[in-house]
């Protein structure tokens, strides 16, 4: 489809598929949740008179120019991607793709689960993996979901890899794990990465399993179903933080990182420039570029040339020491996982190719198998997560993986310590302290510039 773009095309095409969102939207309360609503109803009637300029690019293979019933198919597919996102439970648990990746910010925050729960305590967000037990018993009785009301995360159940056991649970295949909802905002179309741990290769697959784990679907789901929601994720409007995004995902051009207006803005902006360490100062400035080190890119998702570490630019997953931190705040929740067949088992002296993480969540480590990347240095495994797109970040709290960090304050208080830790000097220089140290003013002005990303 992107050779038929053109920048009047990019237009057309945004501007035809915000049209038909907005048409359909009138019509939801009266649509009929059957095969082929589309069928039915003023929806079926508008689209057959309906135009598309000419020079818009095709949808999925129907025609330009002309009534749109020249390439009804397509627009069909659109739509019913729609009413099964938004509509369809598949005959489980009352869950709907919606149900979890809301319009407003793709995810659920802690005050969204809490207003939820004062309208409707029978609300499907808290049955099965949303309840404290995993299994929804005390449905409706208001003691049983303190967790998704509180941090607003979810029970995943996390297959291990071959190489992966638990210690105390050698026979275990799966552990279950309380994380964030990812955001829908950017994704599907955008990034190619779906998963916190990149465990799901293609939407479809992302989709499917949502369906089946999340939505616990009791009838069989045809792979067109996932093919039209996945398709559905692409174009419509709702899945995009600015027009800019929705047109760059078409072919359009890569956004720019905003100026900033005021000091703040500016400030924070050279924390996330594509630089090198400024050494024409002394002492050297760390501080330039340092987030986007790891936050660069279209939409800050991807590591950078300028990343002190042994992997190639445009890498996906990092650990930010978020389930460290965690694991040292709660020692309780953290389980010992051994890892077999490591290759770079040199840290503990015992070279039988076992290495050991005790941690309240292993991150990518358990879905690759691999957790020598503290020998290698590359620290893109064990307790390491997708790199979070930054475009759109100000709507999509809480953040990283276990929804631990409430705010951009929160986020910016991690980092000031992260920081410390990553950028202390060895051992053998006790007179040198670390070389990114962020003040209070640089978390303000960090925050500042965080909340320009569209």
């Amino acid at each position: 489809m992107r050779r038929w773009l053109t920048p009047g095309g990019l237009v057309c095409l945004a501007v035809v598929l915000w049209g038909l969102t907005s048409v359909s939207a009138h019509n939801v309360p009266q649509m009929r949740q059957v095969e082929g609503w589309y069928r039915n109803g003023p929806t079926a009637t508008a689209l057959a008179t309906l135009q598309i300029p000419r020079g818009a690019p095709a949808l999925a293979g129907g025609t330009t120019g002309g009534p749109v019933s020249n390439g009804l198919g397509p627009i069909r597919d659109f739509l019913e991607g729609r009413r099964l996102f938004e509509r369809e439970t598949f005959g489980g648990n009352g869950r709907t793709c919606e149900t979890c990746h809301s319009e407003t910010t793709g995810t659920v925050s802690p005050e969204d689960a809490q207003a939820r729960f004062r309208k409707n305590r029978r609300d499907p967000l808290f049955v099965h993996d949303g309840s404290d037990d995993d299994d929804g018993d005390g449905f409706g009785d208001g003691r049983h979901f303190t967790r998704m009301k509180s941090e607003a995360t979810v029970l995943m159940r996390i297959p291990l890899h071959s190489n992966v056991t638990v210690k105390n649970d050698p026979a275990a295949r799966v552990v279950t794990i309380a994380r964030g909802i990812p955001t829908t905002l950017n994704t599907p179309a955008l990034d190619k990465v779906l998963m916190l741990d990149g465990r799901q290769e293609t939407l479809e697959d992302q989709a499917l399993g949502a369906i089946t784990d999340h939505a616990q679907a009791t009838r069989p789901v045809q792979r067109r179903e996932l093919e039209q929601i996945a398709a559905f994720q692409k174009l419509a409007p709702r899945f995009f933080t600015s027009f800019a995004l929705e047109l760059f995902s078409l072919g359009g051009p890569a956004p720019r990182l905003p100026l900033g207006r005021t000091d703040s803005e500016k400030r924070g902006r050279r924390f996330f420039e594509d630089l090198p360490p400024d050494f024409s100062v002394t002492p050297p400035n760390f501080k330039v570029g340092a987030c986007a080190a790891c936050h660069s890119g279209p939409l800050l998702n991807q590591t950078n040339q300028f990343l002190p570490l042994p992997v190639p630019p445009g890498s996906r997953f990092q650990t930010v020491l978020v389930s460290e931190f965690s694991t040292l705040r709660n020692p309780a929740k953290a389980r010992t996982f051994v890892f077999h067949n490591q290759v770079n088992d040199v840290l503990d002296g015992n070279q039988d190719g076992i290495i050991e993480i005790t941690s309240t969540d292993p991150g990518h480590a358990l879905i690759t198998g691999e957790a020598d990347d503290i020998a290698n240095g590359t620290f893109n495994q064990g307790n390491a997560f997708k790199i979070s797109p930054l475009r759109g970040i100000r709507k999509t709290g809480p953040y990283f993986h276990d929804n631990s960090a409430k705010t951009l304050e929160d986020v910016a208080e991690h980092y000031r310590q992260f920081f410390l830790i990553v950028s202390d000097a060895p051992d053998d220089d006790p007179d040198q302290g670390p070389v990114i140290v962020l003040t209070d003013q640089d978390k303000k002005d960090i925050v500042a510039f965080l909340k320009l990303l569209e």
